[in-house]
């Protein structure tokens, strides 16, 4: 063997490799593209390594703006949502060490895996069944918790074997006499609805949801980030007769929709006693959640749909589209339309949310990103703000979590970058709302990303005060005492924090300073910007049949 093949085997066998390089390697092979966080010790040469392989490294203001960053690229790529944490030093445990805590132990109790490599050879094994059982199943975040030590620890580079990337998820189907059992109930319908929610947007489901909708004819409504799966402006959508809906069907199809709080938990008044619920949900633990479903169907919500529609290209069967129940939802979704437009076309300063919002709708482009996170800020927005296309709405969610808009906004903008150049992201917040992440303006500003970033400035949280009444108010009296626990300071000037990193900032406070402004940044995709958007701080939603959320006698 020639001596320049001998020296270059003895050279690689006495390589040594950083943990940090084989934490960020395992990474790359099981395609991980994006990363986000707040670096320091110990994990700062974690994301140096993964940027020398080529992950892309999003650095934010706030970790839980960055797990939330990471939840939405999970979300809109399907690729998994690890969390990698540094802990303190092996040989300074139960010490009192720098950050020493039971990590592993907690995140079990929010994670879907939970573990620490017991070596820096076990590294890649163990980030493969993370990645694994994020995306297996139903989605979920999973745990890897790093020793300080093993960061910068060296090893041979022979010693390592990096795992494989781990298959694609396993489509299961449903059982086939449960699928006859569904279609057999819903051709026998009175007052039928589907419920299309988030899970069946993350499978992908939207070609054989919509062949389902329109070959039989159904009315469908949409969960929040169910919304686009079928376009909101399709003729068989009746969101605006969402409570109707709800209270009047009699056999109801959830397709990934989960009967949580966001559903009312399916149970009377807001449903018939006797209604009949069809479940269709990858996750078997969720089948049967507070209700006792007349059929469940258990797999992947669109290999399950596509199980449905052979039953009805086999046996076809359409719902009457002049049916009694179609003519009563009609009827209620044009009475509740044109109470929103009566609200909208109102010509008095302040401006109220439904008229922010239809100036808002009518320029928004039909392939946009639309974050969302507020009080009646999202809540309003979600009725009038329409999407078209699946997985392009991003909000507060089954949780209800403030301060996930930012975040969401900024993993828009990348994926939209990478995968659908040239579409925008409009970020709309309620002024409280932003307050929990505005610092990540920076990180938007520091990787020149175009999000829209709309503020609905109401001075306060629910409801606030006008200038004048905050000063009344204050006059004989400590703030801490006599300002109203909802309140924010008055005409508060969001714009200029946007500005202040170099993005472009307005005031607004006119449905004509509004539509310019927006027009404005609509054009100018070269950087990010915000318009500051005062409205009424009495604004309100419409009158509702039932409240939304909780109760409050505030």
């Amino acid at each position: 063997m020639p001596e320049s093949n001998l020296a270059e085997r003895r050279h690689r066998s006495e390589e040594q490799v950083s943990g940090a390089k084989v934490i960020a390697q395992a990474l790359k092979t099981q395609n991980v593209e994006y990363m986000f966080g707040v670096v320091g010790i110990p994990v700062t040469e974690i994301a140096v390594a993964a940027q020398e392989l080529g992950i892309r490294y999003i650095g934010m203001r706030n970790e839980q703006a960055a797990c939330y960053a990471a939840s939405a690229v999970g979300y809109l790529t399907g690729r998994p949502l690890i969390v990698i944490g540094g802990s303190s030093e092996r040989s300074q445990e139960t010490m009192g060490a720098f950050q020493e805590f039971p990590q592993v132990e907690a995140c079990r109790l929010y994670s879907k895996f939970s573990a620490r490599p017991s070596s820096i050879e076990a590294i890649p094994t163990v980030i493969e069944k993370a990645v694994r059982s994020s995306i297996y199943g139903r989605p979920g975040a999973c745990y890897v918790d790093i020793p300080a030590d093993f960061v910068t620890l060296q090893m041979n580079v022979n010693s390592i074997k990096y795992k494989e990337c781990c298959m694609p998820p396993p489509v299961s189907m449903a059982e086939t006499s449960a699928v006859c059992m569904a279609a057999s109930v819903i051709r026998n319908a009175r007052q039928p609805l589907l419920i299309i929610g988030k899970g069946a947007a993350y499978a992908h489901a939207e070609e054989s949801i919509r062949k389902l909708v329109e070959q039989c004819k159904l009315p469908f409504l949409p969960t929040p980030m169910g919304k686009g799966v079928v376009p909101d402006n399709h003729p068989n959508c009746v969101s605006a007769a969402r409570s109707r809906a709800l209270q009047s069907a009699d056999v109801i199809v959830l397709f990934g929709a989960r009967l949580n709080w966001i559903l009312h938990f399916g149970l009377p008044p807001r449903y018939q006693p006797d209604v009949k619920f069809i479940q269709v949900d990858i996750c078997a633990e969720e089948l049967g959640n507070n209700v006792r479903p007349a059929v469940t169907l258990l797999g992947d919500i669109n290999a399950v749909t596509k199980q449905l529609l052979e039953q009805f290209d086999k046996t076809p069967w359409q719902y009457p589209p002049e049916s009694k129940w179609w003519n009563t939802l009609r009827e209620k979704m044009k009475n509740n339309e044109a109470a929103s437009k009566e609200l909208a076309s109102k010509k008095s300063l302040p401006m109220n949310y439904y008229t922010v919002f239809y100036h808002v709708q009518e320029q928004l482009p039909r392939d946009c990103f639309v974050v969302s996170e507020g009080a009646n800020t999202m809540d309003i927005g979600r009725t009038v703000l329409q999407n078209y296309l699946p997985r392009h709405r991003l909000d507060a969610g089954t949780f209800g979590t403030m301060g996930v808009g930012l975040g969401f906004a900024i993993a828009a903008a990348l994926v939209a970058k990478d995968r659908n150049p040239g579409e925008r992201v409009i970020c709309v917040e309620g002024d409280s709302a932003f307050g929990f992440s505005g610092m990540e303006v920076e990180t938007i500003c520091r990787y020149n990303l175009p999000i829209i970033l709309l503020i609905v400035n109401n001075n306060g949280i629910y409801q606030g005060f006008d200038t004048n009444s905050w000063k009344e108010m204050l006059k004989c009296e400590d703030a801490t005492t006599g300002a109203p626990p909802m309140c924010l300071l008055p005409n508060s000037h969001y714009e200029q924090v946007m500005a202040a990193f170099g993005g472009k900032g307005y005031f607004v406070q006119t449905p004509e300073e509004l539509q310019k402004s927006l027009r404005q940044t609509l054009e100018d995709t070269t950087k990010p910007s915000l318009i500051n958007i005062m409205i009424d701080p009495q604004a309100t939603r419409k009158a509702q049949d039932f409240q939304w959320l909780t109760r409050s006698n505030m």
